[in-house]
């Protein structure tokens, strides 16, 4: 693992498929909320997905959405049937991220903003700012990486066929 400095905003990026642009995430989060999902994802039974411990994200599988009663712990699990999941709600929406963890003159500069009618906005960044973006992050200090298999299971994309 590469050391950095202990104030270096890390940045991950990549293509993300479900929006065809980049997007932007906390670094230094993005492996532990991707282990989570992975997590969720592998539960074959309802008991083994509501013990999924989630420190970064919450569980849609959890006692605060779901009652014991309606699934009882050795009934089925599928992720994709999740109603969070199935709502687009659960991973929250990849490209909304870039709003957090960008700096506003470059949101403004690379990136435009698209409202949706039900994840609210977005921050859309064309895939051809890719280069003059990231150099631009790099001299103020980032330390940017680029891994598109990260962004897109961050962003949901293909839960069903996620293995832990």
């Amino acid at each position: 693992m590469t050391t950095h400095h202990p104030n270096t905003r890390r940045l991950v990026y990549g293509h993300a498929t479900n929006y065809d642009c980049l997007a932007f995430v906390d670094g230094d989060t993005a492996a532990g909320e991707a282990a989570e999902i992975r997590a969720l994802a592998a539960a074959r039974k309802w008991g083994e997905a509501r013990q999924v411990q989630m420190t970064h994200l919450s569980n849609p599988a959890g006692p605060e959405c779901y009652e014991e009663d309606d699934y009882p712990d050795d009934a089925p699990f599928d992720i994709t049937e999740l109603g969070a999941v199935v709502e687009m709600s659960w991973p929250k929406m990849v490209t909304a991220r870039g709003l957090d963890v960008l700096p506003q003159d470059l949101q403004d500069r690379y990136g435009e903003v698209v409202l949706t009618v039900h994840d609210g906005e977005y921050l859309r960044v064309p895939l051809d700012g890719e280069a003059e973006l990231v150099a631009e992050l790099r001299e103020r200090g980032y330390e940017v990486t680029r891994d598109d298999d990260l962004i897109n299971l961050l962003d949901g994309l293909g839960l069903g066929s996620v293995t832990a």
